[in-house]
């Protein structure tokens, strides 16, 4: 293998990983505001529709495995973990000119890495946005929830309403 195919590519989008460090840093700086200023479980009222409500969550997205006793929190670090890797090289191989898939994979990896921390940090992930409307209340979630859940979406557009490859 020459060292030029063992490199990242000219014009690769690592430079994007200036997002994901945005994310993780804006992730984290809300997440210690609302471990210090507010008190668990107590909503405090935004908007009609938002509360600001300090919750933890042991499990993954919705609390799936959250009652599962403490195991989950090393399988889901595990997971962020290797997800987290498999992005950094697929944003090596990624073209700098595609901007969008590169913002998708670093919001992904920011948010990735900032519920990371929160787990080896806490056991927990700390969650404090809480969206309701009339009773029902969205599952909360924080700024590395959004994150993902936004490069989630592009991805999902890119696929269903990008250019198309040659056959």
């Amino acid at each position: 293998m020459s060292p030029a195919a063992a490199g990242p590519a000219p014009g690769h989008a690592l430079a994007w990983l200036w997002l994901s460090l945005a994310v993780l840093v804006a992730d984290l700086a809300s997440k210690e505001l609302a471990l210090v200023l507010l008190e668990y479980g107590r909503p405090v009222p935004v908007l009609p529709v938002l509360n600001w409500t300090l919750v933890f969550n042991p499990g993954a997205a919705f609390s799936f495995l959250g009652d599962a006793g403490g195991w989950q929190r090393w399988l889901f670090s595990g997971l962020a973990l290797a997800v987290s890797v498999l992005l950094v090289v697929w944003l090596r191989q990624t073209p700098r000119e595609q901007r969008w898939l590169a913002a998708a994979y670093a919001l992904i990896l920011g948010g990735a890495v900032g519920n990371l921390v929160d787990r080896l940090r806490h056991g927990h992930v700390v969650d404090f946005v809480d969206v309701h409307w009339r009773g029902w209340h969205f599952p909360a979630f924080n700024v590395a929830d959004a994150a993902i859940t936004c490069g989630a979406a592009v991805l999902i557009a890119l696929l269903l309403f990008g250019p198309r490859q040659p056959s």
